[in-house]
């Protein structure tokens, strides 16, 4: 199974590609770390990086995308052009999406901790946040998270 990890940072997506066969992970090579929406106002902008990331599933054969969830309220809430890539994130088809929240992600970690540590990975440091959100995704995918 192949996961998109995704963490929404203003107007950028940044993601990471990870696999998971027989209990061992691969962390796939991608052409692109993030993507960005360039115009959040218009429905063009919108549906054109909704294209990029459906191309990229397609591409890539993800089957499953899944988004760091972010706070809807309070002082570290998202701000709208965020939401608005969640939702296009959400509405792409033929492929499954789905949001983790950081707790949920905080206690799988705790069930199954990584098998590496973030600096062996070879990725860049702005993707550890979208790196761990798809590791937990697979992890809970594949049982190994269950929580008493």
């Amino acid at each position: 199974m192949r996961v998109c990890g995704v963490e929404i940072k203003g107007k950028e997506a940044v993601i990471c590609l990870l696999s998971s066969n027989n209990g061992l992970f691969e962390i796939a090579d991608c052409r692109v770390r993030s993507l960005v929406l360039q115009d959040p106002d218009t429905s063009e902008g919108l549906r054109a990086f909704q294209v990029t990331m459906a191309k990229l599933a397609e591409d890539y054969r993800i089957d499953k995308i899944v988004i760091k969830e972010r706070m809807k309220k309070g002082k570290f809430a998202g701000g709208a052009e965020g939401f608005k890539m969640e939702a296009a994130i959400q509405l792409i088809e033929n492929v499954e999406v789905s949001l983790i929240s950081t707790s949920r992600s905080k206690e799988l970690l705790k069930a199954k901790p990584l098998p590496i540590a973030f600096s062996d990975t070879e990725l860049k440091a702005f993707q550890e946040i979208a790196f761990i959100t798809a590791y937990v995704a697979l992890v809970e995918i594949n049982g190994n998270g269950r929580v008493q």
